[in-house]
This record gives C-alpha cells, structure tokens and sequence, in this order.
C-alpha cells in the first residue's frame, strides 16, 4: 500500500510539475509578447512624435504662440483705445445734450435745478476730456486702486452691468425668436 500511495504521490508531482512548466511557459510566453508589442508601440509613437518632437525643439512652435501672442495683445489695446474714445465723447455728448437743456430745466423746474443742470454738465465734460487724455495704463490703475478701495461699489458695479447686459442680450434674443 505504500508503494502504490509513493506512486500516486510521485504521479501528482510530476502532475503539478508538468502543469507548473506548461504555466511557467505561458506566462513566460505572454510576458515576451507584451514586451514585444510594448517596443512595437513605442516605436510607432516615436515615429508619429518625430515631426512634433522637431517642430517643438526647433521653437518654430514657441515662436509662433509668442507671435499670435503678441498680435492678440495689440488689437485688445486697440479695442481699449476705442473703447476709452467712444466711452469719453459719449460721456462729452451726454454734457452738451444735459447744458443745451439746462434752460429748459429752468423754465420747467426752475433756476436751482437748472443751475444743477449745468454743474452735472460741466462735471460730464470735464469727465470726458479727462478720460480722453489719460492713457490706458493709467486708467487700469485708477481702475485697480478704486477696486481696491471700494471692493463692495465695484462689485455692485459689476453686478448691475451684468444684469443689464443679460437683459440687453435676452431682449435681442427674444426679438429674433419673434423674427423667425
């Protein structure tokens, strides 16, 4: 009986180390090939990275970022620039249309309020020419250091152009629904 149980014994080992080789030659096997196809795919991204790879060490597309760069801040300080001329002479017009009226407030309200007329005008105008001879890196310091002090006013501010300019763009949105 022993010997038949040292056979089955020695039966199941060379069981198990038939099974452990064939594993050991798969496993072996799939590791070679993932190694295989992982050198594969590096080389096919090196080859489709190669143009990408020049371009970026040549600066070509540095230089070009810094290009359009540049060209983006030129025509936003050009929009500045128009901007602060067309928000100056409204500011100038909204002046000469509250004194050409002035006189009609004091016919209609009287002298004092007339008088207020006239010094809202004055402030107006002389609001606009200020803003037209200033240059814009002034200005956007100005513009900071009233943040800075007046943290709730600007906020405020912001608030109430970004409700208006929602009511502006709805209203337009509303009038092209009724178009169409």
């Amino acid at each position: 009986m022993a010997d038949e149980t040292n056979a089955l014994v020695a039966d199941a080992a060379e069981a198990v180390n038939e099974t452990a080789e064939g594993v050991k030659a798969k496993f072996s096997k799939a590791i070679d090939d993932a190694r295989a196809g992982a050198l594969a795919l590096g080389k096919d991204l090196q080859e489709k990275a190669a143009p990408y790879a020049e371009k970026l060490s040549s600066g070509d597309l540095l230089a070009e970022a810094k290009a359009i760069g540049e060209q983006a801040k030129e025509r936003a300080l050009n929009l500045a620039a128009d901007g602060k001329v067309k928000a100056s002479d409204a500011i100038t017009s909204l002046g000469k249309v509250v004194a050409d009226n002035a006189g009609l407030v004091d016919d209609k309200l009287g002298g004092k309020y007339g008088d207020y007329a006239r010094s809202a005008a004055r402030a107006l105008q002389e609001t606009g020419a200020k803003l037209e001879s200033k240059d814009l890196e002034a200005l956007g310091k100005e513009a900071t250091e009233f943040v800075k002090k007046n943290p709730v006013i600007a906020a405020g501010a912001l608030i109430a152009v970004g409700f208006a300019l929602t009511k502006l763009l709805s209203s337009k949105s509303e009038d092209k629904t009724e178009e169409a």
